[in-house]
């Protein structure tokens, strides 16, 4: 392979620290597996660039990069304000309104037109990621709210707030991100991912308007709103992946549940096979500096740890000064995290008996399974809908993992899941030509050698497309 490889996947978002084609490349040379479009910034043009040069690099080099669009979602923001912004105390009054002033001390406009509709007095709000703090104290007649400020600071223009304890009605994908996902259709990227979901219901909608656009692409639910983890399991269940946004999680939440959120959203994705990312301030000092601090190292190494697929990171690849370096430094955390298998390599994943696949993924799991008893050199699957790919990497096998498809879309969507390296491949009518193909596939690009042990799945009749039913172990001659 002509890349750093680790089984823990790395999304970088694109930003203009990184937007060219030769900086992109040596990103992903540096350990990149999935790019991150993030569309509350840029334009589509802007866009439209990154994704050419990222098709290029795919035709380049035989590794594959996965885009992943993330839509921005109803973002609830505060409207100009005077100056460099307005010092409150706590104990301060403000009024805030849907009328578009310019902000004071007195008076701000906030984007959210139900405001006046939806919230109840006695709520809390937070502005600028938690820093200030309000509660509703009354409802006027002529629509505006008056808050009292519980923790003071300074509030600036644009900034965001975060209802934790008002039920929105704002629906989780705007106008803006109905244009977003016909450009994405379009474009054809790997991954969509679904800012503010509330309910299994948010995931079927962009489902649903993506394959009537004629889009493949998977979809990810971001867990950042209070109210999803009432339907978490079902959430997952719908989604193609999740994502843990700790941003807005950890102002809306007392942060203190944060980590063990995280480990548990982490642990019930891997049981159902579904990729999951963790996200946010990750390695956010690199942004100006050379090194992260020790905590954001911890941070990393426990995300390996907890067997997450991928880690994300935003400002330190988009718009920091190294974000070179910041790839490396990650990849070194979890180059040297794997190196220690029997720290994260699971035990306790087995197949789920009331999953409807469950004669195939006990397959899986026991193709993994005997990977480790025969001491295979690699872990083979073959996939057409992208579910034996992600069973497999599920059940977190120590052996290298890939996964063979003749679907071309799924070659790139794969890139985020945990170990999994994809490669196309048109499949012969026979199984063992099948079998045979892929392995002499592997000893062209020097994977494996004659000598090596191989443990592949598959599916018999080849020609009546079933779920994997076979497991066939091979010494490559």
């Amino acid at each position: 392979m002509d890349k750093i490889f680790q089984k823990t996947k790395i999304i970088a978002t694109v930003g203009p620290a990184c937007n060219t084609y030769e900086k992109l490349l040596q990103l992903a040379e540096e350990g990149v597996d999935v790019f991150r479009l993030n569309f509350s910034h840029g334009t589509h043009r802007d866009h439209q660039e990154v994704i050419n040069h990222i098709n290029k690099i795919n035709e380049d080099y035989t590794f594959k990069i996965a885009i992943l669009g993330d839509l921005q979602g109803p973002k609830l923001r505060v409207g100009q304000i005077e100056g460099d912004g307005v010092a409150l105390s706590e104990g301060d009054e403000i009024l805030l309104t849907n009328e578009e002033v310019i902000g004071t001390k007195e008076k701000v406009y906030i984007s959210y037109p139900a405001f006046y509709d939806d919230v109840e007095i006695g709520e809390t709000i937070f502005f600028d990621d938690g820093k200030i703090e309000m509660k509703v104290k009354k409802l006027n007649a002529d629509r505006t709210v008056l808050m009292e400020v519980l923790q003071g600071g300074v509030l600036s223009s644009r900034k965001g707030l975060n209802l934790p304890e008002t039920n929105i009605s704002i629906p989780a994908i705007t106008d803006k991100d109905i244009e977003d996902i016909k450009f994405a259709a379009v474009q054809r990227l790997d991954w969509v991912a679904l800012s503010f979901v509330r309910h299994p219901d948010d995931v079927c909608k962009l489902r649903k308007m993506l394959r009537k656009l004629g889009s493949e692409a998977k979809v990810i639910a971001k867990i950042e709103k209070p109210e999803v983890l009432d339907c978490l399991r079902d959430v997952i269940v719908e989604s193609d992946g999740i994502m843990i946004a700790r941003g807005d999680l950890g102002v809306e939440l007392p942060i203190a549940q944060v980590p063990l959120i995280q480990k548990n959203i982490v642990r019930m994705c891997i049981h159902r096979a579904k990729p999951v990312i963790i996200a946010t301030q990750m390695m956010e000092s690199m942004i100006e500096r050379t090194k992260p601090n020790r905590s954001e190292i911890t941070d990393v190494a426990n995300a390996v740890l907890d067997g997450a697929d991928a880690v994300m990171l935003s400002g330190e690849t988009a718009v920091g000064k190294h974000p070179e370096k910041v790839i490396r430094t990650m990849s070194n955390i979890i180059y040297e995290v794997e190196k220690e298998e029997d720290l994260y390599h699971r035990e306790d994943l087995t197949p789920q008996e009331h999953s409807p696949s469950f004669l195939s993924d006990a397959v899986c799991y026991r193709a993994s399974k005997m990977s480790v008893d025969v001491k295979a050199d690699a872990l083979i699957g073959t996939t057409q809908s992208g579910y034996t790919g992600f069973m497999l990497s599920s059940f977190r096998p120590k052996a290298p993992l890939f996964v063979f498809t003749k679907t071309k879309s799924l070659v790139h969507q794969l890139s985020l899941s945990w170990g999994v390296r994809a490669i196309f491949f048109e499949e012969p009518k026979d199984l063992d030509d099948i079998i045979s193909d892929q392995i002499e596939e592997l000893k062209k690009r020097n994977i494996v050698k004659e000598g090596d042990v191989v443990v592949s799945t598959g599916s018999t009749p080849v020609a009546d497309q079933l779920p994997t039913n076979l497991i066939k172990v091979t010494r490559v001659k």
